[in-house]
């Protein structure tokens, strides 16, 4: 009698899924408590950097927020004051131009300390994009995309990472953009500026793994924030076709998706089918979650690579149409 009979066969199968949803069971990743720890956002006056100072007070970690604007920085701490979850929970503020010479920042930042305690938690938030074609965008604001975009993380980010691989723990979150995957029509300096933040967090994340610290880079698509809407302000029509396509993300969403992929320490945050597309093909040699996510994106990745083709004839037949409606 054939032992491999269908019955059986079902059974295999069966005993196969139990293992593999037990493996992933056991094997899932917990978030991290932050709990009493201290947790410093960039840009957390407004946009997704006020969601995220909202999101971790929430969940009862002390807080600091930076930027440029008192008035909203201040707003910001209120806000927090009225939602705190412990008596013990603290807020404050800094205002502080995060792309002045890096000497500057790193006063502060210990200023920051020694009012809340070491940061455990760093979240780069702050941000601007300035849209249009290469040659249309000036110098000047080309200088000032990769001063904020870059500069300003890399200046907070240098101060607190050996700080951290001391302590033997601590996170960094990098927010760069969709536009940090590919070059997009209209967004050639700014994406450069988010191309850079990528390799940061890549370089770092490989740096200091071992040392107990964990590295998120965030890639949100657009999203509904007053840094957007100016943004819409310089982009040309093309842009905003190849880019609309994908919808508008609400803040309070993108948020709570980078706060929990940084306390279950995944190096990659996206939210939405179309960022996972663009993501994986984008990121081909980005250090995803477990095994069977990477054996799925290995079978996967061949036909969406054939995807990929598409979307770049696609773009360009956008490209194409503005530019014969401009010369008619």
């Amino acid at each position: 009698m054939p032992f491999l009979t269908g019955e059986n066969g079902v059974y295999i199968l069966v005993a196969i899924a139990v293992h593999i949803l037990v493996y992933m069971f056991v094997t899932r990743k917990r978030a991290k408590n932050i709990v009493g720890k201290h947790v410093v956002i960039t840009g957390g006056s407004k946009g997704i950097g006020l969601c995220l100072a909202v999101e971790c007070a929430m969940k009862g970690a002390n807080v600091t927020v930076i930027a440029r604007d008192e008035k909203m920085l201040s707003g910001a701490v209120a806000l927090m004051e009225v939602i705190r979850q412990l008596p013990e929970q603290k807020f404050q503020y800094r205002c502080l131009d995060l792309s002045s010479k890096y000497e500057q920042v790193a006063e502060t930042f210990a200023n920051i300390e020694e009012s809340l305690g070491d940061i455990y938690m760093l979240i780069n938030c702050a941000g601007l994009a300035i849209c249009g074609t290469f040659e249309e965008v000036s110098v000047e604001d080309a200088r000032m995309l990769m001063n904020v975009n870059y500069w300003g993380t890399y200046n907070c980010t240098r101060y607190v990472l050996p700080k951290m691989k001391k302590s033997g723990e601590g996170i960094i979150v990098i927010t760069a953009s969709q536009a940090a995957l590919f070059g997009i029509y209209g967004y050639g300096p700014y994406a450069a500026s988010k191309y850079a933040l990528r390799a940061m967090a890549e370089t770092i994340a490989m740096e200091s793994r071992h040392l107990g610290i964990s590295v998120t880079l965030a890639l949100p698509a657009d999203t509904n924030t007053p840094g957007f809407q100016n943004e819409e302000k310089t982009k040309p029509k093309e842009t905003k076709i190849i880019s609309g396509g994908g919808g508008l993300a609400e803040p309070e969403r993108v948020a709570k998706q980078i706060l929990n992929d940084a306390l279950k320490s995944n190096f990659i945050s996206i939210l939405g089918f179309e960022s996972w597309l663009l993501t994986l093909l984008g990121g081909g040699l980005f250090r995803w979650g477990g095994l069977f996510q990477n054996v799925f994106h290995a079978l996967v990745l061949g036909p969406l690579r054939v995807i990929g083709c598409f979307l770049h004839l696609h773009f360009e037949r956008i490209i194409r149409n503005c530019a014969k409606e401009k010369n008619d």
